[in-house]
């Protein structure tokens, strides 16, 4: 099996003659992978330090807290309040990263039928929603109770929606047609 790291490598070279850059080095890359959990009205520490423990287990970083940027009476939130977590991974925990995301993460999905191309913004970034974190190997089905939601971006420096949409395509990433 071909890992994620080769499968980018050759997605370089084959992007170069399908856009006909003149250089490797123009076509575009995976900057960085945002993994990112919103605890809004949980207010139990427990299930807050659970949600913690999961995205260090699910991806090999601990989370930095996000506070709120400002108040808004109506929810009850203070300026500073904690209300998520994000992780932000480069190099060899990416690539980690996304290896167990493409090939054994996304295929536990339940009624998975391939990500939508229509995510691609128009930065070039991707971004998925995971309704369950329990589709990771690392996490058991013994607390089924406590099942959150996160939030993966893929950021590219791809210039247009159609070079990032190459580019996921080439490294495996399982869209539509």
């Amino acid at each position: 099996m071909e890992t994620t790291q080769t499968r980018i490598k050759n997605a370089y070279g084959a992007l170069k003659t399908d856009f006909g850059y003149t250089n490797v080095m123009q076509a575009p890359k995976i900057e960085k992978v945002v993994v990112s959990v919103g605890t809004g009205r949980v207010q139990d520490k427990a299930k807050i330090a659970l949600i913690q423990d999961r995205l260090a287990q699910i991806t090999g970083q601990k989370p930095s807290p996000r506070p709120a940027k400002q108040s808004i009476a109506s929810f009850k939130l203070r300026q500073g309040d904690i209300i998520g977590y994000q992780i932000t991974l480069r190099g060899a925990r990416m690539m980690h990263f996304l290896d167990k995301l493409i090939h054994l993460a996304l295929p536990q999905t339940r009624d998975f039928r391939g990500l939508k191309v229509t995510a691609i913004d128009d930065m070039g970034n991707y971004t998925i929603g995971i309704k369950e974190h329990t589709i990771f190997p690392e996490c058991g089905d013994e607390e089924l109770r406590d099942v959150f939601s996160l939030a993966v971006t893929i950021v590219t420096t791809a210039k247009t929606k159609k070079e990032a949409e190459a580019l996921l395509r080439h490294i495996g990433l399982p869209l539509q047609s």
